[in-house]
């Protein structure tokens, strides 16, 4: 929220609390913006609204969890449009490269993060409109994509012009989250990306209400009012805590911490996580269906996973503040990797896939939460990097997961290795495909065998 003014200087909302080290790297970016802010009001007395705490902070994060589940839970939803399209004209007489659309977009959207952080470190006057040009850019690629006749069409507008829409939207949000909370960073972090797990849960069963009553463009068209409608009011409280003045100048780009065996172990790991994280969210409503369960068993199964997704960030949240990171990594990455071996691969009915939907979302879910972590201990080897920059080059490496994860999964499950030759799940034809996403969710926790080696 924007300061207000008052009689003094409150010199110590500007100056955070510290906390035995805690956040002392990761504080010092904060501290350099608030006291430019003191230099720059020239005889003005301001008072900032406090940080990890107050009405403010809270109005701030609530905004954050609502954004994050309006924009992310879409194309976290994808499975049950990748269901409809698959079946529906005009796209069920070419379906392939259905699955790319929604990695698309969200590959996009986390590989821009380096370019969209390092431009609002550049042009700090940007943060304040980038969030409009966001939501209109949203709403114009649903728009579009209602007018599709091909895949190629939704690839574009569904794909790569929502994920800028939504990049535009979003970044600033995690900016200023490192502004309003400071000591309780991972809480908040873990709550705000609580919104993604908690718009994967609302978003499947609207969309599929309204794709097989209404069809897609009718819908579609209807998801771009719903989602400026709903938005818009929130963008007066998802605020900078500190003040962008006409003065604020540009802050200086660090790539140190990329020289750094803590960022490039951490980021293998989350590349590796990355990898097989998307797969359950696109395929759970196609296997599903295999089964022959219902459209809405299928979505349910989505929706499961996007409900203990919320429980998993949180609780992940808090453990980043209190654990190491790879420590919180490792808790994750085995949890979510045995759901899938011993439940998704040994699945062939409704209960144990819902058993495994919960599982998976409650460990695989808030796995984006050991960034704050990550940028934690990258700060302590190279206490002039900057958190949004760090965040960025995090996001991007989950990007190439994102990206890589469509068409891979596409030809593993094009293969039919093990086809009727297991039993259950592996034999179902989705069989590699549950054997890579396993695989792949397992190496997340590669950080704390490095540790425990000494490379980290």
């Amino acid at each position: 929220m924007s300061p207000q003014s008052s009689h003094s200087i409150a010199l110590d909302d500007l100056s955070p609390t510290r906390t035995s080290g805690y956040e002392e790297a990761g504080e010092h970016n904060v501290e350099r913006r608030q006291s430019q802010v003191v230099e720059e009001i020239h005889g003005q007395e301001f008072s900032l609204p406090q940080a990890d705490a107050g009405r403010d902070a809270w109005l701030f994060l609530a905004g954050c969890f609502a954004i994050e589940a309006l924009v992310w839970g879409f194309p976290f939803s994808f499975g049950v449009c990748q269901e409809f399209y698959s079946t529906h004209a005009p796209f069920s007489s070419s379906p392939a490269g259905i699955p790319v659309i929604g990695t698309t977009a969200t590959g996009i959207m986390y590989l821009s993060g380096p370019f969209m952080f390092a431009g609002l470190q550049q042009w700090p006057s940007f943060r304040r409109w980038c969030p409009v040009f966001g939501l209109a850019i949203l709403a114009i690629s649903l728009v579009a994509s209602s007018f599709a006749t091909q895949v190629s069409h939704l690839i574009v507008t569904q794909g790569v012009l929502y994920a800028i829409g939504g990049t535009l939207l979003y970044c600033p949000a995690v900016s200023f989250l490192d502004e309003w909370f400071v000591r309780r960073k991972g809480m908040a972090w873990g709550i705000m990306l609580a919104g993604t797990g908690m718009g994967g849960v609302i978003v499947p069963f609207v969309m599929n209400w309204g794709l097989y009553k209404y069809g897609s463009p009718t819908m579609l068209r209807a998801w771009a009012i719903t989602l400026v409608l709903l938005s818009g009011p929130l963008l007066f409280f998802v605020q900078p805590r500190i003040p962008i003045t006409h003065t604020t100048q540009p802050r200086p780009f660090s790539f140190r911490f990329l020289n750094t065996s803590t960022f490039w172990i951490n980021q293998t790991a989350n590349i590796f996580q990355g990898l097989g994280f998307f797969i359950p969210n696109i395929y759970l409503p196609t296997y599903a269906r295999s089964l022959g369960l219902s459209n809405v068993s299928a979505t349910l199964t989505v929706s499961l996973v996007n409900t203990t997704s919320v429980f998993g960030a949180v609780l992940l949240g808090g453990l980043i503040d209190k654990l190491h990171v790879t420590t919180v990594a490792l808790i994750s990455s085995v949890g979510a990797a045995t759901s899938i071996f011993l439940l998704w691969g040994l699945s062939a009915s409704f209960p144990v896939l819902c058993v495994f939907s919960l599982l998976y979302g409650l460990f695989a879910g808030g796995f984006s939460c050991t960034w704050t972590g990550i940028i934690r201990e990258v700060q302590k080897r190279e206490p002039g990097s900057d958190s949004g920059l760090v965040f960025g080059f995090l996001g991007a490496g989950r990007g190439i997961g994102s990206v890589a994860a469509g068409p891979l999964s596409d030809a593993l499950l094009r293969s039919r290795l093990w086809y009727g030759q297991a039993s259950l799940g592996y034999g179902s034809g989705y069989g590699l495909l549950i054997a890579f996403t396993g695989i792949t969710t397992a190496l997340g926790g590669v950080g704390f065998v490095a540790r425990r080696v000494g490379w980290v």
